[in-house]
């Protein structure tokens, strides 16, 4: 049974969309993975991040279009993601190292203005003891 030019045109879309994504989450992965230079660690996240990459992308593919998964899906897939890595991916990982920045000298600073108080009672105590 031929596909409708609905159902084909939203086989595209969500192929573009399922790109994206795999291109959105690898920059996540790439910002959460940072510099590690153990190498057998970075294999297995690696692994790890492709096959959860795999399984949230069917999942999407089987809730929008019924995981029809024809050739074209896979090209569409791979266009968007090289389109998404050559246009886009520069400008979301720089803004979200500066998220990544920002939000470590957030928490840096609350967890420094908590231990200030403890570090004067506890040093209170131990002048106080000699």
């Amino acid at each position: 049974m031929p596909l409708t030019l609905t159902m084909q045109f939203n086989l595209l879309m969500y192929s573009i969309i399922a790109g994206l994504i795999t291109g959105f989450l690898f920059d996540i992965y790439r910002g959460i993975r940072g510099l590690n230079s153990i190498k057998i660690i970075t294999v297995v996240e690696d692994i790890l991040f492709w096959v959860l990459t795999a399984l949230i992308i069917f999942t999407f593919l089987l809730y929008t279009n019924y995981a029809f998964l024809t050739p074209y899906v896979y090209i569409f897939i791979i266009i968007s993601l090289l389109i998404y890595l050559k246009a886009i991916s520069s400008y979301f990982y720089s803004l979200e190292q500066l998220v990544i920045k920002k939000v470590n000298t957030f928490f840096r600073i609350i967890f420094k203005n908590l231990i200030y108080p403890i570090k004067i009672v506890f040093y209170k105590v131990i002048d106080k003891s000699k």
